[in-house]
């Protein structure tokens, strides 16, 4: 891949743009699937951190181990969330039901919840130290509490129960929350100086909108979000949430919470307007991603990749707040490696601030 002139490294690069300054570059998100990696990997002979270093990602992500109780699936099942819900399927899967989906409230008060200690977070100074500070560090937990409450419930009921019983909703997500919010204080005590960005991921959009209103969003998710990222501010860090979709009437509640940047900014989707957004937002959180993941590197030639890109970068660039990357939680499989490959390179020869 070309080379640019570079005077940051990765993290103080990541580090600016989330500040809303501009870098020498912008940063670069690889963001890929297993699958992804491992293509890559089989046609390179490069090992993982080889492959993210020739994509000239910018960062590094430490994670914690399940080490709990060992639980036997059902004949059908392929896996179970760590809030007892079985699931079938290829990849995550589809919850086979729905352990919460007529419950009262004394039904949420005796649900087994998890146990904070089965997650160990032990190995995860070790994870950070070897980048000796290079990096930007992803860490905490994914925490998605809304997919959690969606597996516990069903969407539909879950959505019913917001209107006829909210006190067992509430008492949920308060439950479900509270052993995200002291897994990932056990994260940060272990490790928080060496970590700078909190990344989690809940989806609350779809192609066609936001999957809750201001309203229910207001009083349902806000709480708890809003307990998610002051919690890494206490810890001194930056909070990123993944989000797909198009949920950008959410956006000044989110912003309203604290939040710092959002992922992985879904043009495609319904309000997305990337001008719209930078307009708006731009001065005030930052946005990761943008490069459309779909229409463009799965389905587009080499030379679309590059204008494409190019597009994105002349309307996120300007004034910092910007990593570049695809607009998907992880690269799939079957994208083509020379269209990322064309992704990549375009960002290193246009990404660069003139100052």
């Amino acid at each position: 891949m070309g080379q640019s002139s570079e005077t940051m490294t990765s993290r103080e690069r990541v580090l600016a743009a989330f500040a809303h300054e501009e870098p020498d570059r912008v940063p670069c998100w690889l963001g890929a699937s297993d699958g992804f990696l491992s293509r890559v990997m089989a046609c390179t002979g490069l090992d993982e951190e080889g492959v993210r270093c020739h994509f000239g990602d910018d960062f590094r992500r430490v994670s914690a181990e399940y080490k709990g109780p060992e639980f036997l699936l059902s004949p059908e099942a392929t896996s179970r969330t760590i809030f007892g819900v079985e699931r079938q399927g290829p990849g995550e899967g589809r919850a086979m039901s729905h352990p919460l989906a007529s419950a009262d409230i004394e039904a949420v008060y005796t649900y087994p919840w998890p146990d904070p200690a089965w997650i160990d977070v032990s190995s995860i100074r070790r994870q950070a130290e070897q980048y000796g500070g290079r990096y930007a560090i992803l860490g905490g937990d994914w925490s998605p509490f809304w997919h959690d409450a969606i597996d516990l419930f069903g969407m539909e009921n879950l959505y019913v129960h917001m209107y006829t019983s909210p006190e067992v909703i509430e008492e949920a997500m308060r439950r479900i929350v509270d052993f995200y919010m002291a897994v990932n204080q056990r994260i940060f005590d272990e490790a928080g100086d060496l970590i700078d960005v909190f990344f989690i991921g809940n989806d609350f959009g779809s192609q066609h909108g936001a999957m809750l209103g201001p309203q229910l969003f207001t009083r349902y998710i806000l709480p708890h979000l809003k307990r998610l990222i002051d919690l890494g501010h206490s810890y001194g860090l930056k909070v990123q949430l993944h989000c797909c979709g198009g949920f950008a009437p959410l956006i000044p509640l989110m912003i309203e919470a604290g939040l710092d940047g959002l992922h992985a900014v879904e043009p495609s989707c319904m309000g997305m307007d990337l001008k719209t957004l930078k307009c708006d937002f731009g001065d005030r959180i930052l946005f990761n991603g943008a490069i459309d993941a779909n229409k463009v590197l799965l389905d587009g030639t080499v030379a679309k990749v590059r204008r494409e890109t190019r597009k994105v970068l002349e309307i996120m660039m300007p004034g910092g707040g910007y990593v570049a990357g695809a607009s998907n939680d992880a690269i799939l499989e079957e994208t083509p490696v020379e269209n990322v490959e064309a992704m990549f390179e375009t960002i290193r020869e246009f990404g660069v601030y003139r100052h």
